[in-house]
Protein backbone atom coordinates (compact mmCIF):
# COMPACT_ATOMS: atom_id res chain seq x y z
CA UNK A 1 0.00 0.00 0.00
CA UNK A 2 1.25 3.23 -1.04
CA UNK A 3 1.37 6.05 1.49
CA UNK A 4 0.71 9.55 0.20
CA UNK A 5 3.77 11.55 1.61
CA UNK A 6 3.61 15.05 3.67
CA UNK A 7 6.31 17.33 4.72
CA UNK A 8 7.49 15.54 8.28
CA UNK A 9 5.75 12.16 7.38
CA UNK A 10 8.19 9.06 8.29
CA UNK A 11 8.10 5.62 7.39
CA UNK A 12 10.05 2.52 7.81
CA UNK A 13 11.58 1.03 4.68
CA UNK A 14 12.32 -2.75 6.69
CA UNK A 15 8.84 -3.01 8.24
CA UNK A 16 5.85 -5.20 7.61
CA UNK A 17 5.61 -6.78 4.32
CA UNK A 18 9.01 -4.97 3.46
CA UNK A 19 11.48 -6.56 5.76
CA UNK A 20 13.50 -7.88 3.06
CA UNK A 21 13.76 -5.09 1.28
CA UNK A 22 17.32 -4.68 -0.52
CA UNK A 23 16.93 -2.87 -3.09
CA UNK A 24 14.65 0.58 -3.72
CA UNK A 25 14.21 3.34 -6.46
CA UNK A 26 13.36 6.86 -6.47
CA UNK A 27 11.04 7.37 -9.70
CA UNK A 28 10.70 11.01 -10.59
CA UNK A 29 7.91 11.58 -13.10
CA UNK A 30 6.51 15.28 -15.03
CA UNK A 31 5.03 15.95 -18.42
CA UNK A 32 5.86 19.15 -20.09
CA UNK A 33 4.31 22.38 -19.82
CA UNK A 34 1.08 22.79 -22.60
CA UNK A 35 0.30 26.44 -22.99
CA UNK A 36 -2.50 27.26 -25.25
CA UNK A 37 -2.34 30.46 -27.87
CA UNK A 38 -4.20 32.64 -29.84
CA UNK A 39 -2.74 30.27 -32.75
CA UNK A 40 -2.77 27.00 -31.02
CA UNK A 41 -0.80 25.62 -28.53
CA UNK A 42 2.87 24.66 -27.23
CA UNK A 43 4.52 22.68 -25.77
CA UNK A 44 7.48 23.71 -23.10
CA UNK A 45 10.12 20.73 -22.47
CA UNK A 46 10.90 20.95 -18.79
CA UNK A 47 14.02 19.60 -17.60
CA UNK A 48 14.07 18.48 -14.06
CA UNK A 49 16.68 16.33 -12.38
CA UNK A 50 17.03 14.05 -9.66
CA UNK A 51 19.85 13.45 -7.54
CA UNK A 52 20.67 11.50 -4.19
CA UNK A 53 23.74 12.58 -2.35
CA UNK A 54 25.33 10.34 0.41
CA UNK A 55 26.45 11.29 3.59
CA UNK A 56 28.76 9.95 6.59
CA UNK A 57 27.82 11.96 9.57
CA UNK A 58 27.40 15.64 8.51
CA UNK A 59 29.64 15.49 5.04
CA UNK A 60 28.90 14.86 1.80
CA UNK A 61 30.84 11.78 0.53
CA UNK A 62 29.25 10.57 -2.98
CA UNK A 63 26.44 11.87 -5.23
CA UNK A 64 24.67 10.27 -8.15
CA UNK A 65 22.94 13.02 -10.38
CA UNK A 66 22.74 13.67 -14.26
CA UNK A 67 26.49 14.15 -14.12
CA UNK A 68 27.63 10.94 -12.51
CA UNK A 69 25.30 8.63 -12.87
CA UNK A 70 27.17 5.66 -10.02
CA UNK A 71 28.44 5.92 -6.81
CA UNK A 72 31.74 5.60 -6.28
CA UNK A 73 30.86 2.17 -4.24
CA UNK A 74 28.31 1.24 -6.98
CA UNK A 75 25.20 1.06 -4.70
CA UNK A 76 23.43 3.86 -6.54
CA UNK A 77 22.74 3.80 -10.20
CA UNK A 78 21.01 6.97 -11.71
CA UNK A 79 18.89 6.12 -15.48
CA UNK A 80 20.31 9.25 -16.96
CA UNK A 81 19.25 12.39 -17.65
CA UNK A 82 15.78 13.47 -19.09
CA UNK A 83 15.43 16.54 -20.60
CA UNK A 84 11.71 17.14 -21.48
CA UNK A 85 9.23 15.25 -19.07
CA UNK A 86 7.55 13.61 -22.19
CA UNK A 87 5.93 9.87 -21.56
CA UNK A 88 4.36 7.81 -19.31
CA UNK A 89 5.86 6.92 -15.92
CA UNK A 90 9.23 7.72 -14.32
CA UNK A 91 11.24 9.91 -16.44
CA UNK A 92 14.13 9.49 -14.06
CA UNK A 93 14.88 7.04 -11.91
CA UNK A 94 17.59 6.26 -9.46
CA UNK A 95 18.09 2.65 -8.23
CA UNK A 96 19.39 1.87 -4.87
CA UNK A 97 20.67 -1.28 -3.34
CA UNK A 98 20.57 -0.68 0.05
CA UNK A 99 22.40 -3.65 1.35
CA UNK A 100 25.40 -2.84 -0.86
CA UNK A 101 25.57 0.81 0.86
CA UNK A 102 28.78 0.86 2.64
CA UNK A 103 28.55 1.32 6.73
CA UNK A 104 30.06 5.05 6.55
CA UNK A 105 26.76 6.16 4.40
CA UNK A 106 24.36 7.00 7.83
CA UNK A 107 21.87 8.96 5.34
CA UNK A 108 20.60 9.95 1.99
CA UNK A 109 19.00 13.07 0.71
CA UNK A 110 16.93 13.02 -2.85
CA UNK A 111 16.70 16.66 -4.15
CA UNK A 112 15.20 17.23 -6.95
CA UNK A 113 15.85 20.46 -9.52
CA UNK A 114 14.73 22.33 -12.30
CA UNK A 115 17.56 22.74 -14.20
CA UNK A 116 16.06 24.87 -16.38
CA UNK A 117 14.73 27.23 -13.98
CA UNK A 118 11.26 26.27 -14.73
CA UNK A 119 9.01 26.79 -11.77
CA UNK A 120 7.49 23.87 -9.75
CA UNK A 121 3.88 25.71 -9.87
CA UNK A 122 4.02 25.77 -13.92
CA UNK A 123 5.27 22.10 -14.20
CA UNK A 124 2.35 19.37 -14.75
CA UNK A 125 1.69 16.16 -12.74
CA UNK A 126 5.05 16.17 -11.25
CA UNK A 127 6.24 13.34 -8.57
CA UNK A 128 8.88 11.76 -6.77
CA UNK A 129 7.86 8.12 -5.33
CA UNK A 130 9.86 5.22 -3.43
CA UNK A 131 9.91 1.66 -4.62
CA UNK A 132 10.60 -1.54 -4.00
CA UNK A 133 12.84 -2.20 -6.83
CA UNK A 134 12.36 -6.39 -5.96
CA UNK A 135 8.54 -6.01 -7.30
CA UNK A 136 8.25 -2.27 -8.21
CA UNK A 137 5.92 -1.55 -5.98
CA UNK A 138 4.94 1.86 -4.80
CA UNK A 139 5.61 2.02 -1.21
CA UNK A 140 5.28 6.20 -0.74
CA UNK A 141 4.83 8.79 -3.44
CA UNK A 142 5.86 12.95 -2.77
CA UNK A 143 3.84 15.38 -5.17
CA UNK A 144 5.20 18.21 -6.24
CA UNK A 145 3.23 19.88 -8.57
CA UNK A 146 1.41 23.35 -7.79
CA UNK A 147 3.98 24.24 -4.77
CA UNK A 148 4.96 27.27 -5.46
CA UNK A 149 7.47 30.09 -6.44
CA UNK A 150 10.69 27.51 -6.34
CA UNK A 151 13.16 25.71 -8.22
CA UNK A 152 14.15 23.09 -6.09
CA UNK A 153 13.05 20.89 -3.60
CA UNK A 154 14.84 18.72 -0.89
CA UNK A 155 12.64 15.56 -1.27
CA UNK A 156 13.27 13.13 1.72
CA UNK A 157 16.08 11.65 3.19
CA UNK A 158 16.97 7.94 3.60
CA UNK A 159 18.42 7.06 6.50
CA UNK A 160 19.59 4.24 8.87
CA UNK A 161 18.17 4.11 12.32
CA UNK A 162 18.70 0.79 14.95
CA UNK A 163 19.31 -1.21 11.89
CA UNK A 164 17.22 -0.72 9.50
CA UNK A 165 16.43 1.59 6.72
CA UNK A 166 13.79 4.99 7.36
CA UNK A 167 12.55 7.51 5.40
CA UNK A 168 12.09 11.28 6.16
CA UNK A 169 9.36 13.29 4.53
CA UNK A 170 11.78 16.94 3.74
CA UNK A 171 9.52 18.82 1.25
CA UNK A 172 11.33 21.97 1.70
CA UNK A 173 11.13 24.67 -1.35
CA UNK A 174 14.24 26.13 -2.37
CA UNK A 175 15.57 27.81 -5.56
CA UNK A 176 18.68 26.26 -7.53
CA UNK A 177 19.68 24.77 -10.79
CA UNK A 178 21.65 21.35 -9.30
CA UNK A 179 21.85 20.59 -5.83
CA UNK A 180 25.01 22.27 -5.31
CA UNK A 181 23.22 25.38 -4.59
CA UNK A 182 20.91 23.50 -2.30
CA UNK A 183 24.04 22.50 0.08
CA UNK A 184 23.96 24.70 2.83
CA UNK A 185 20.36 24.07 3.08
CA UNK A 186 20.25 20.37 3.57
CA UNK A 187 23.12 20.35 5.87
CA UNK A 188 20.05 21.06 8.47
CA UNK A 189 18.48 17.90 7.35
CA UNK A 190 21.61 15.88 8.51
Amino acid sequence: MSIKLEKGHKIDLNKGANAELNQLYVGLGWDPIKEKGFFGSKTIDVDLDASLLMFNEKHMCDSVSFRQLKSLCGSVVHSGDNRTGDGDGDDEVINIKLKDVPSHVTSMIVVINSFTGVKFDKIAEASCRLCNAGNNEELAIFPITGGGDFTAMIMVKIYRHAGSWKVSAIGEKCNGRTFDALLPTINAFL
